[in-house]
């Protein structure tokens, strides 16, 4: 048709547009590395490869899956087979030893106590790092992370893979919008955990399986004897392995909290739980965390908030505005904003969010949407030149304070037998109404050891659980 005509000078001025909006950099900008990936693709390598690493991986199978590494090759064997043409290690630092120049990007899904330790070797080599969530084990390991992303100008990403939903960002828009009013407190659930927890150590230790190498998996921590209690997976209950159910679910429960309230330190936090001992997380926690007010977002006044935190099956008192009949928050997970106008309910990554009273018409969008998955986000980011590159939403720009403030919530509950608040100094990392003679007194989790009950120093303790001494041979230098 005549008005459909287009010259060939105008079609390939619009097909050389066209073309430039989904050009690729080259493999050989990435990572500052002297070679073509085939096909322009990233070459990823995968160290913890057996459970959600494996997953992770195969979102990300568009790309060129160059390395496995895992210390239990059975437990680790279906990725194996996903990808039988990556070559496979148990040690991550031989890995880095015969592979560094054939790797842009490694993703970490290790257990909580090796992520800072297998990451930072990762960025030292100049790669960019995926890391589970919690992105670390403590709260200086998180800092640590941080100031090394911007020191070796890597791409990263913490595997809260909900954070790039839609549902994130919209809730925050609401929240801005002033549509509940100003928010004073925040409370946030989980069932978790649904593995063990409040255990002692197990009595005596067993043969370590062939296929797994034991003192890989120990890594940074103190060596103690392998048990089927502690691998596979029943490690996140475990204080020198995981972070319990705090650490395992608030970077996915708490993520649209801390998005919309553009939290940074608190600057105090206090806890209660079921009976703790020195080897293991408790049962059920709840932890309340204060919150300084921030700049106003908008027209928007951003106050003093206080974050409740239930787990293990508690739940926080249900809001008088909130219909019977509707469900507190979606499944086993929860969040309810309390504003001055009303409230805001929602699950985890704020899926099925409703707003009591309810809007008639939704606040204009104001945040980026993703459009993929998080973990492609992260490998679009890769692909792109640094001076132009948009980073990915849960970059450690933004997941390690998160994260901060996941863990050190964990200083909560393992102090709680202090009997006070604690005053929490956010940029030095340290509790700062602690004395040189307080004390915390806990039962000694290693059976038929004496003294049944512990005695610590309380600030040697904190300083402990904050800023971990390493096993000889392991580090983040």
């Amino acid at each position: 048709m005549k008005n459909t005509h287009i010259s060939r000078r105008r079609f390939i001025q619009l097909s050389a547009t066209t073309a430039g909006l989904f050009t690729i950099v080259p493999g050989y900008t990435v990572s500052g590395l002297g070679h073509v990936a085939p096909s322009d693709k990233l070459n990823i390598a995968g160290i913890g490869v057996g459970g959600k690493g494996s997953a992770n991986l195969g979102n990300m199978k568009t790309e060129n899956i160059v390395a496995l590494c895992d210390i239990d090759w059975q437990y680790a064997q279906n990725c194996f087979n996903t990808f039988p043409h990556a070559k496979r290690f148990k040690d991550y630092r031989k890995m880095f030893d015969e592979m560094a120049k054939s790797i842009d990007a490694v993703v970490i899904a290790t257990p909580d106590h090796t992520h800072a330790v297998c990451a930072m070797a990762a960025m030292q080599l100049g790669k960019h790092v995926y890391v589970q969530k919690p992105l670390t084990h403590s709260v200086y390991e998180s800092r640590v992370l941080l100031e090394a992303s911007r020191r070796y100008n890597v791409v990263t990403q913490m595997g809260n893979e909900g954070h790039s939903d839609d549902k994130v960002s919209e809730v925050c828009e609401w929240i801005w919008s002033g549509a509940i009013g100003e928010v004073t407190r925040v409370d946030a659930w989980t069932d978790r955990p649904i593995w063990p927890q409040g255990l002692t150590r197990p009595e005596q230790g067993m043969w370590v399986p062939e296929h797994i190498d034991w003192d890989l998996f120990i890594g940074p921590a103190p060596m103690r004897p392998y048990h089927r209690a502690y691998h596979p997976w029943d490690w996140r209950g475990w204080w020198d392995f995981g972070t319990g159910a705090l650490g395992d679910m608030a970077c996915h429960v708490l993520d649209v909290v801390f998005a919309a309230m553009k939290l940074g330190h608190p600057s105090a936090v206090e806890a209660s739980s079921t009976a703790l001992n020195s080897e293991s997380a408790p049962v059920a926690s709840t932890i309340r965390y204060e919150f300084p007010a921030r700049p106003k977002e908008g027209k928007l006044n951003m106050p003093a908030v206080t974050v409740c935190w239930y787990d293990g099956g508690l739940l926080p008192a249900r809001p008088g505005v909130l219909p019977d009949g509707v469900e507190l928050g979606e499944g086993k997970n929860g969040v309810i904003f309390h504003g001055t106008k009303g409230i805001l309910v929602c699950g985890t990554y704020g899926s099925n969010y409703r707003l009591f009273p309810q809007q008639k018409s939704a606040p204009a969008a104001r945040l980026r949407r993703v459009g993929m998955s998080h973990e492609m986000d992260f490998v679009r980011a890769c692909k792109e030149s640094s001076e132009n590159r948009v980073l990915p939403l849960s970059n450690f720009e933004y997941a390690g304070p998160l994260n901060e403030m996941v863990v050190m919530g964990n200083l909560a509950v393992r102090l709680k037998s202090l009997d006070k608040k604690l005053q929490w100094d956010g940029p030095g990392m340290r509790i700062t109404n602690l004395s040189d003679t307080d004390e915390i007194k806990v039962a000694n989790g290693i059976p038929r050891q004496e003294p049944r009950t512990l005695t610590l120093n309380a600030r040697q303790a904190a300083e402990e659980y904050i800023r971990h001494t390493y096993r000889d041979g392991w580090s983040l230098d």
